[in-house]
């Protein structure tokens, strides 16, 4: 009688299951899988304009304004009331307690919850208006003042978020709670790349001078979610390998490093006829996109190339190293140059509990002058009509001050009800302010923003509507801005 080796009996029980499930979900995945578009809404036609190969929408939606997004996150939350949302009868209450009628009983954060006082404290910095519209700016961004036609001063928007991680979470995936895909991972999946050797979404991120113990930022800020792991941002570092793991070991060249990813490439392609599994044509694709980046990025980062008067004016020193947030600013208009879809830039420091007068003068060092030198660039090149801007963190700060209000100093705690947010270029009305806030800038008055408007306004311009571009999960269609969001047509051009 013959009988079954146990090992053989496991291995053919394996390869039956893994088989089966395989064929079973056949028809299935080809339906949810094959083609990414049938998760991405319906299309209208005649396509506004094509789309590289990748995305999941064959035709946008609306014409589009803008072909790509750099956007300028300031983690931490700057301070509306000492930047940008000029309250001058703050004077007048400077020291005061904020008044019940004004808070009205909204939830605060632990670390202010246990003081006795709110006492008011006015920014200590002179505004003054700026541009045709006479836009009110602080003598802390000076640069910014002087493309203030170019920009749209959003100064009513708000989150429900009080707490760093789940207010930057929200507002970069549109969910409190971790696991969302970020807004470039959910570009990168909608529109893809315009370069097919560089990646759709880059994430570059610098410390700035203010507040040296700022909260960590994680990597699932640009992270995919459950969208296919190849749309998750691509982090670019500074030094001389601003990828990791992008050059070839000691004694591997280009020829050796061809041959290996040649035979990766069929076993993974076995592996995939095999099982279906959809990760694996993401692992295929991203070996080869690694390996044509090999020679795309090097040249990028090159800013010797670049003259001494764009240099100076984004603020990189000669020596053509390391200049944080100036050189990632430059960096990015070489990326947007190359076709990125999304490039974002993460400045740590603005979280201000406490000596705000000292730090923020600092950040705003850090981040004026390239900011407005990118603006300036972008313009001179002809590319801002169609490369849409933002500047903006989570959430802003309180009126009231957090610990003891000095003439000289003050802190503030995080303030989600009311912030400033800014927009350029990319069919955003330039010289404007949209929206408007009470005397304590505490909470909205006028054209509230929340922040999934603000993301439904971001896709808007690029030709996307945010409810029809889907991805099915877990038997639920989810998008970018979950049930809500509404485009601000104010602040469109």
């Amino acid at each position: 009688m013959h009988t079954t080796h146990p090992l053989a009996l496991l291995q053919t029980r394996r390869h039956f299951f893994g088989r089966t499930a395989a064929g079973i979900g056949t028809a299935a995945l080809a339906s949810l899988l094959a083609d990414d578009r049938a998760a991405a809404g319906p299309e209208v036609a005649p396509p506004p304009r094509s789309l590289a190969a990748g995305g999941a929408l064959s035709v946008l939606h609306a014409a589009p304004k803008a072909k790509r997004v750099i956007y300028l996150f300031m983690s931490g939350g700057p301070s509306q009331i000492d930047l940008l949302d000029y309250k001058p009868k703050l004077k007048d209450y400077n020291g005061q307690e904020l008044p019940a009628t004004v808070r009205m009983g909204q939830r605060i954060t632990g670390m202010t919850s246990g003081q006795k006082s709110f006492p008011c404290a006015a920014a200590q910095f002179k505004f003054a208006r700026h541009g045709k519209a006479g836009t009110w700016v602080s003598e802390l961004l000076p640069h910014t003042a002087g493309v203030v036609d170019d920009i749209a001063v959003i100064k009513s928007v708000n989150t429900e978020a009080i707490n760093h991680d789940p207010a930057i979470t929200y507002i970069q995936t549109g969910s409190q709670q971790p696991g969302r895909p970020s807004l470039g991972a959910w570009l990168s999946y909608g529109i893809g790349s315009e370069n097919k050797n560089m990646p759709a979404f880059v994430v570059m991120i610098s410390q700035g001078s203010g507040n040296k113990t700022d909260q960590p930022l994680f990597s699932r800020l640009w992270g995919s979610g459950f969208l296919p792991t190849q749309h998750q941002g691509v982090r670019f570092r500074s030094g001389q390998d601003p990828v990791l793991y992008l050059s070839n070991p000691t004694g591997v060249d280009a020829g050796g490093r061809r041959t290996m990813l040649d035979a990766v490439g069929e076993l993974n392609r076995m592996a995939g006829e095999s099982f279906h599994d959809p990760e694996i044509d993401t692992r295929i694709a991203q070996y080869e996109m690694a390996f044509r980046m090999q020679t795309s990025v090097p040249e990028l980062a090159d800013l010797s190339r670049e003259d001494k008067k764009t240099l100076e004016m984004y603020g990189v020193d000669d020596k053509n190293e390391d200049g944080g947030f100036a050189r990632n600013c430059l960096l990015a208009r070489r990326l947007a140059e190359r076709g990125v879809r999304f490039i974002q830039l993460m400045h740590r420091g603005w979280d201000q509990h406490s000596s705000l007068p000292g730090q923020i003068r600092g950040q705003c060092k850090d981040v004026d002058r390239p900011a407005a030198a990118l603006l300036r660039d972008l313009k001179q090149r002809g590319m801002l009509d169609d490369t849409l801007v933002v500047w903006g963190g989570e959430f802003g700060r309180t009126v009231y001050s957090q610990g003891a209000l000095t003439a000289t100093n003050y802190g503030r705690d995080h303030h989600g009800r009311c912030f400033s947010v800014w927009i350029a270029g990319g069919g955003a009305k330039g010289g404007i302010s949209y929206g408007a806030t009470d005397d304590y800038s505490y909470n909205v008055t006028e054209n509230p923003v929340h922040i999934h408007d603000l993301n439904a306004t971001l896709l808007h311009l690029l030709g996307i509507d945010h409810t029809r571009l889907t991805f099915k999960f877990q038997g639920r269609d989810f998008r970018l801005t979950d049930v809500h969001g509404t485009v601000v047509k104010g602040v469109l051009a």
